[in-house]
């Protein structure tokens, strides 16, 4: 009977190990599949043009994660099935700022400025 109990409480303690183990892997899986939920969205600029341009037009370039919509100076644009942009920006005389405003399908949003400044070539010496 001694032996029956011990086979018996080994068993048990079998069957709560595997179940913590599934538990835990479980926990695991759930936090990797919201990762996208918990980082927010995300903006990269793969090539950034210096701050002082002597070219009315430069491009902005980069990638973006975890959005819905993005905005070039409240003017929405769009990106390709990878999350890839690049955009148009006609510099005004002088100094402008240019800011990027991604929004994810929850509301979240997150904004990257940047500042230029155009000099025209004739200008510079």
């Amino acid at each position: 009977m001694n032996k029956v109990l011990k086979q018996l409480e080994f068993r048990t303690i079998l069957k709560l190990a595997a179940a913590s183990i599934a538990l835990v892997f479980l926990i695991l899986y759930a936090l990797f599949q919201a990762r996208f939920l918990i980082v927010g969205p995300q903006i990269v600029l793969s090539y950034e043009p210096g701050s002082i341009q002597n070219e009315r037009q430069i491009y902005l370039e980069g990638t973006t994660y975890n959005i819905s919509r993005l905005w070039l100076n409240d003017r929405q644009i769009y990106t390709d099935a990878q999350g890839s942009f690049k955009e148009a920006l006609i510099l005004e005389n002088g100094y402008t700022v240019s800011t990027l405003r991604a929004e994810d399908r929850y509301g979240r949003s997150t904004d990257l400025s940047r500042s230029f400044m155009y000099t025209p070539a004739s200008f510079i010496k």
